[in-house]
């Protein structure tokens, strides 16, 4: 009896941890990218090292055992590119971004999503039209991102046509490349080994379409490579640990404890993400800005229970719907890695 009491315990403690894990990582990311791309003015060589990080960290763990992940080949890695290009440009769009507008911004962009997923899925795919739950919440959704940009006294050009090319490239994410992710059969640390080195070794291609290289190859001149200033170190090694752990604590947290407690668990997150980020600096929205967000992620809360009882539904469809879940928590938590981040599932 006191040995199942022990072993009762010792998984509450070992499933608390991770929530807590999976909470911490999801709603300081965003912050911490803020922070990086403040520190450090280089969006396409801070994703490179977020990449050659989490990378490298998959391949290390799974090496001592601690993670199975699909083998590295060349057949696959060319079914996959497509679908490492479409990650990488939003994770390029979310890190620009961040680099011209506040976290809250990001937050009410990356709300928006479900709005155009439920668009593209009835245009493209020929889906059933929403619900008219589903329709109600796409509607309060709407409404807070429409209230906070009409307030948004940050509001410049540059800004939103990142946020713009942000809110296409997650939403061509999510309707197209996990369908084709989940026919290639990757377990989740097979597609995070995956995104993040064919996404290393597309990155210095947008160096020199971008003329990054040039910024970069200056500062190291002009500050005879002193150009790291130990600030800007410690942002960048934070955005790069916490891309990885995110990615360990979301997958381990999602399979210690039930799909619902999950959803509660990335609701908490982004009010979590609101609330830090409004205490430790002065680059977040006006009040009435901050209450249009607050509206848009409670869209969001209504629109993930809208679909999670829809989709319950059929039991006969249950494995398929089941994979598919999975595969949108994998892509949003890769995408909360940059921005992003990776992101969804935040």
């Amino acid at each position: 009896m006191s040995s199942i009491r022990f072993d009762g315990t010792k998984q509450y403690y070992a499933t608390s941890s991770l929530v807590v894990g999976y909470a911490l990582c999801s709603s300081l990311l965003a912050v911490i990218n803020k922070f990086a791309i403040t520190k450090f003015n280089f969006p396409g060589l801070l994703t490179a090292l977020q990449y050659l990080t989490s990378a490298v960290g998959v391949w290390i763990l799974g090496k001592l055992g601690f993670l199975h992940h699909d083998p590295f080949t060349l057949d696959t890695a060319k079914k996959f590119l497509p679908a490492a290009v479409v990650f990488y440009l939003a994770i390029f769009t979310n890190t620009n971004l961040l680099r011209h507008a506040n976290v809250d911004t990001f937050i009410v962009f990356r709300s928006l999503t479900p709005l155009l997923v439920a668009v593209a899925d009835t245009t493209f795919r020929k889906q059933p039209c929403p619900t008219k739950l589903t329709f109600v919440s796409l509607l309060i959704i709407l409404g807070g991102a429409v209230g906070y940009v009409a307030t948004d006294s940050g509001f410049t050009i540059t800004a939103y046509s990142w946020a713009f090319a942000y809110l296409v490239t997650i939403t061509t994410e999510m309707v197209y490349i996990k369908h084709m992710v989940t026919n290639l059969g990757l377990n989740t640390w097979g597609f995070v080994l995956y995104n993040n080195l064919l996404s290393l070794m597309i990155a210095p291609i947008f160096w020199i379409i971008t003329g990054e290289y040039v910024d970069v190859f200056a500062a190291v001149g002009s500050n005879s490579g002193h150009w790291i200033q130990s600030g800007a170190f410690l942002a960048v090694s934070l955005s790069c640990v916490f891309g990885l752990l995110i990615s360990f604590f979301g997958f381990a947290a999602r399979k210690a404890i039930s799909a619902t407690a999950f959803t509660v668990t990335g609701v908490v997150n982004k009010f979590l993400t609101v609330a830090i980020n409004v205490l430790i600096w002065d680059k977040h929205a006006s009040p009435f800005g901050l209450v249009c967000l607050l509206f848009t992620i409670a869209g969001g809360i209504l629109y993930q229970q809208s679909v999670t009882g829809v989709s319950s539904a059929p039991s006969q469809r249950e494995p398929a719907s089941s994979k598919q879940s999975d595969t949108e928590i994998d892509g949003d938590e890769n995408l909360e890695k940059g921005i992003s981040s990776k992101v969804s599932g935040e």
